[in-house]
């Protein structure tokens, strides 16, 4: 069962909470530290929350291993994704925008699933590697013809942000609201980055920007339909009935962060990677075609994009002998999970000839396993192979400035040189 909580436990007592920006704002030696010492823990470490409203919420279970992230995410009967990336669960303000499939369970989840899967299954990123090949070669001529310097907007982000543009039929004029959107919704905290004098008001505001483009876009295609997902959608009929304004606003907000978001702090954190390991580096510039795929599945576990999410217990159980009661809150750590010395052999090395590399980055098998998977491998590829083609030398100029976050590992800063 859950461990007792003592409510005297004074706040030197209480361990920093792993959901806090300040602790992933840590040196990454020192927060993989912490990590290995959870991990190597009997049971999963329960962590008090200073601020939760309710009894039920004084905490959560951090789940850290392999094994037990995992097995968790095998079990959606068990272990409920009802709002599954926020921390308390999704404020009524926010459901308009956040209620996508991410954040839901079977049937439903289900439901939505199979409605805009065709659009990112194994078929569909087939028919998307000649665009996402040209836009990559658009995106390092830029770079060679303008020189050194800011990497993250111009290469990093203009890469998914242009692929998904041109799938949904998103004109590029309007890619950097979509930019500057998607950093207040994943970045709110980061006063640094984004001087927001009300974060949740910033956040809230940017959902509800987004929300009212696609139902514009939803509109226009209503009345004129074109080969693009804006439209398949619009079309898309889930037991007989189209997708909803709420529907859509969902999705397409999921389709910033998890789509655009995500991508982007790949690209970023492989050329940081690769400065920072030049054998790797060379390696890699040996046999590009042989090399590379191993290298994004490499940098995908090293870098572990997106943090965590939550699951909620429907009704007492175990996870491979840890009890567990219902409406307990547990948190799957992937970053950890992906540096897991029962599976990964030197886990906190960077090898890009690892092989297996079974690492956790889109999901662990379930329902919930990313649709976008194959399509964010694809474009970091095509990415790679052309800066590396056309810019041999290519560098990280700079540390990268990393996000204050906890949910999104990401760069909002970084300075190339070739």
């Amino acid at each position: 069962m859950s461990p007792s909580h003592s409510s005297t436990a004074t706040a030197a007592e209480l361990p920093l909470d792993l959901l806090a920006p300040e602790f992933w704002a840590r040196p990454t030696a020192r927060r993989a530290a912490e990590f290995d010492r959870m991990r190597a823990l009997a049971h999963p470490r329960f962590v008090f929350q200073r601020l939760a409203r309710t009894r039920a919420e004084s905490g959560y279970h951090a789940l850290v291993t392999y094994a037990d992230v995992a097995e968790v995410s095998r079990r959606p009967r068990d272990f409920s994704s009802d709002g599954a990336t926020s921390i308390f669960g999704i404020t009524p303000d926010l459901a308009e925008y956040y209620s996508s499939m991410i954040n839901m369970d079977n049937p439903e989840h289900a439901r939505m699933r199979r409605a805009v899967a065709r659009a990112f299954g194994r078929g569909k990123v087939a028919e998307l590697t000649a665009a996402v090949e040209r836009t990559a070669a658009r995106i390092a001529g830029r770079l060679a013809e303008r020189g050194p310097g800011e990497f993250v907007r111009a290469v990093a982000a203009e890469m998914p942000i242009a692929v998904l543009g041109g799938m949904m039929g998103i004109p590029e004029e309007d890619h950097d609201f979509l930019f500057e959107r998607s950093n207040a919704i994943v970045g709110p905290l980061d006063t640094a980055a984004h001087p927001f004098t009300d974060p949740s008001t910033a956040m809230l505001e940017a959902s509800r920007e987004l929300g009212d483009y696609i139902a514009r876009l939803r509109a226009d295609r209503a009345g004129d339909p074109r080969d693009d997902m804006i439209t398949r959608l619009t079309q898309a009929e889930v037991e007989g009935n189209r997708l909803t304004r709420r529907e859509l606003a969902s999705f397409f907000i999921l389709l910033i962060v998890a789509g655009m978001e995500t991508t982007r702090n790949v690209i970023s954190h492989f050329l940081v990677l690769l400065t920072r390991h030049p054998d790797q580096r060379e390696l890699l510039l040996s046999d590009f075609d042989r090399y590379a795929p191993g290298a994004v599945e490499e940098v995908l576990r090293f870098v572990t994009p997106v943090n965590w999410m939550r699951r909620v217990v429907t009704h007492d159980c175990e996870v491979n002998g840890h009890p567990f009661r219902e409406g307990d809150r547990l948190f799957l750590f992937y970053w950890p999970a992906n540096r897991d010395e029962a599976v990964f052999t030197d886990p906190h090395r960077f090898d890009i000839t690892r092989d297996p590399n079974p690492h956790l980055s889109f999901g662990a098998t379930g329902p919930h396993f990313c649709l976008g998977a194959h399509l964010a491998r694809v474009e970091v590829i095509a990415l790679y192979r052309e800066l590396l083609r056309t810019m041999p030398g290519i560098r990280a100029a700079s540390p990268p400035r990393r996000l204050t976050a906890s949910f999104i590992e990401g760069v909002t800063a970084l300075d190339c040189t070739f």
